[in-house]
């Protein structure tokens, strides 16, 4: 973890170095190089298996791809930006590049959603379309092994970056796709045998419409969280327990009042503020450090780039 500290040289902008050693942008930036290839592989599978078997979730499935190709192409880019740390120009890193870019994904996501819905609704009113049943089950079981692969091989890495979670929620979204498809074209198969055949002619475009229901959760969640982030909101409990409870560590080593504490957290950078009341001639410049190098210690192994800061002031109104 890096931890910047913003009483060291309150009169200075502070650009850290690049740490190109970073162990989870490398992780990230390795991780999404083969989720691009494997991406790619599918999207390309999934277009041109959606024209032969004439098959619009299919289709479908395979333009999702194309967006998740250039969405995890936008995270990369975003991994390196963040990774490069600090500069004068922005002084307080880049962070915000993370949850901006899921936001991103998340609009993306959508709107795919919304088109593909429509142009189902449509197909549905001029009577349905022909599939071929035999085809359409057979991708489905190719693509949601493929999925279901890539996605275990996700979850653990996506543990230590919000990038390579946004990812791994593609990948499982996408495996829950392809189940439908697989079931909805076994029953197919079925359906065709009885009385009802026709209604099998449906069977697509409504695929396609709870697909996009079932889909759109997960991108309206990605973007509630980014929001979050980008208006520096309160981080979420688990986020803030540890510090809170180092913190009261502290108040207690040093014998404090309650502070007056706020964070928030911008990607993998969190914001770290506790200002304690103190009387101000008991106190002095040697003591703040001493309290904030004990709370920086027991921060040490949070998995975030700390921006922390602890002041002591004697005025009420202003830590307020």
């Amino acid at each position: 973890m890096r931890v910047i500290d913003d009483e060291q040289h309150p009169d200075t902008a502070r650009p850290a170095a690049a740490d190109p050693t970073d162990p989870v942008a490398a992780l990230e930036r390795r991780v999404l190089r083969w989720s691009l290839l494997a991406t790619t592989s599918l999207a390309v599978i999934g277009i041109g298996w959606g024209i032969v078997a004439s098959s619009q979730i299919i289709v479908f499935d395979g333009i999702y791809g194309v967006i998740g190709i250039g969405l995890t192409w936008l995270s990369m880019a975003a991994s390196r930006l963040v990774a490069a740390g600090p500069t004068p120009r922005y002084p307080f890193g880049r962070e915000a590049l993370a949850p901006l870019v899921i936001a991103i994904q998340a609009v993306a996501l959508l709107a795919a959603c919304a088109y593909a819905a429509a142009d189902a609704v449509l197909v549905i009113v001029d009577g349905g379309s022909s599939v071929s049943a035999d085809a359409a089950l057979a991708y489905g079981v190719v693509t949601l092994v493929a999925s279901v692969v890539v996605w275990l091989l996700l979850r653990r890495p996506a543990r230590d970056s919000e990038l390579l979670a946004a990812e791994s929620t593609q990948w499982l979204v996408g495996a829950g796709l392809s189940l439908a498809v697989a079931v909805a074209f076994a029953a197919v198969l079925v359906i065709d045998r009885t009385d009802y055949a026709n209604a099998g002619r449906y069977a697509d475009p409504a695929l396609v419409l709870v697909a996009c229901l079932v889909l759109a959760p997960a991108p309206v969640r990605m973007i509630r969280t980014t929001l979050v982030e980008l208006l520096e909101g309160a981080p979420d409990p688990e986020v803030q327990a540890p510090v809170r409870h180092a913190v009261n560590q502290v108040q207690r080593e040093f014998a404090l009042d309650d502070p007056y504490l706020r964070m928030t957290k911008v990607g993998r950078k969190l914001y770290v503020e506790a200002d304690f009341v103190v009387n101000g001639r008991e106190w002095d410049v040697a003591d703040e450090d001493e309290i904030r190098r004990s709370l920086q210690s027991r921060l040490a192994h949070l998995p975030y780039t700390l921006w922390l800061n602890v002041e002591l002031s004697s005025d009420p109104d202003w830590v307020a």
